[in-house]
């Protein structure tokens, strides 16, 4: 399943971008930043061209996916989630070339303020490309027939809790996401560079509740699972 994406349902709220780039929430905003964060905005709007690939995938073909290079951390979330599952979809995602290209010609041509600025709302984009993509596959999920009135259907991705970096090159083996124009280079980096690709895993919402005290949290900066629990939370009570 290819899919697109409207600028509008990738953009950026903000003061997530402040936050990435280090502005603490509530601080008062220099008026050069807030033009340089408007600036970005409209480059961003007339450059995105977000796409999405998703694949569905077996538990058996997932699970040798999953083990890839046999890198990853001998015990992980995601070892632990995936066997649960009761859909599993490969995804990769990307906000597309020309965005990522206009940030390096930024940098190249020494205009350093902008391309930290559409650097950051790049970056913050495509975590809200990710998000959008996982909606649409619970939303396909529930439109097929998966009625689980407690499920959820949320990402994992290489690099992070314990799946290696490493996993991308069987991931991409699995997926082909060269549909949607990205690629993976010998670090495993993907290319266009503001892309991200993973698993969905849908299932009961008790299966995505994990406590954050694996060996490698520690050595963890995101610590998105923190929001992700505290959003599951709040779901799971409503």
């Amino acid at each position: 399943m290819i899919l697109s994406f409207a600028p509008a349902e990738v953009a950026p709220p903000r003061p997530a971008v402040l936050a990435q780039l280090g502005v603490p929430a509530g601080a008062e905003v220099p008026e050069r930043t807030a033009l340089l964060l408007d600036d970005a905005a409209a480059l961003f709007a007339e450059l995105v061209a977000a796409g999405g690939v998703v694949e569905p995938i077996s538990a058996a073909d997932f699970e040798a996916v999953y083990r890839g290079e046999g890198r990853n951390a001998p015990d992980s979330p995601v070892a632990a989630v995936a066997p649960r599952a009761e859909h599993l979809r490969l995804f990769a995602v990307t906000l597309g070339e020309p965005l990522s290209a206009e940030v390096r010609r930024r940098f190249e041509e020494d205009d350093p303020a902008l391309a930290v600025a559409l650097d950051a709302t790049a970056s913050v984009a495509a975590d809200e490309a990710a998000d959008a993509l996982e909606r649409r596959v619970e939303a396909d999920l529930r439109a097929g027939g998966w009625d689980r009135p407690d499920g959820a259907a949320l990402r994992y991705s290489p690099g992070y809790c314990g799946w290696d970096v490493t996993g991308q090159r069987a991931l991409f083996a699995a997926l082909r996401p060269g549909r949607i124009g990205v690629s993976l280079n010998a670090s495993c980096l993907m290319q266009p560079l503001k892309s991200v690709s993973g698993v969905v895993i849908a299932g009961p919402l008790a299966i995505h509740r994990f406590p954050p005290t694996y060996p490698f949290c520690d050595h963890c900066e995101a610590r998105t699972c923190r929001d992700r629990l505290r959003a599951l939370a709040k779901r799971a009570a409503v």
